[in-house]
């Protein structure tokens, strides 16, 4: 199965309420913070909007 590792890379310091949402729903707080998430189109959308502030890298996990 494939995950998906979301690091945020940049602060949400001047970021739009909405932006801001959305990372905080993607469950970043801070920078350098790093998730595993499912690779649902609804994570992937998230990602999408916010790509400029993350970093994503797909990884494969063995359950």
């Amino acid at each position: 199965m494939k995950k998906l590792n979301v690091t945020l890379k940049r602060s949400t310091i001047g970021a739009t309420r909405r932006l801001r949402a959305t990372v905080a729903g993607l469950g970043l707080r801070h920078p350098r913070d790093t998730r595993v998430l499912d690779n649902t189109p609804a994570i992937r959308g998230m990602v999408k909007r916010v790509i400029h502030l993350v970093d994503v890298v797909e990884v494969e996990v063995d359950n």
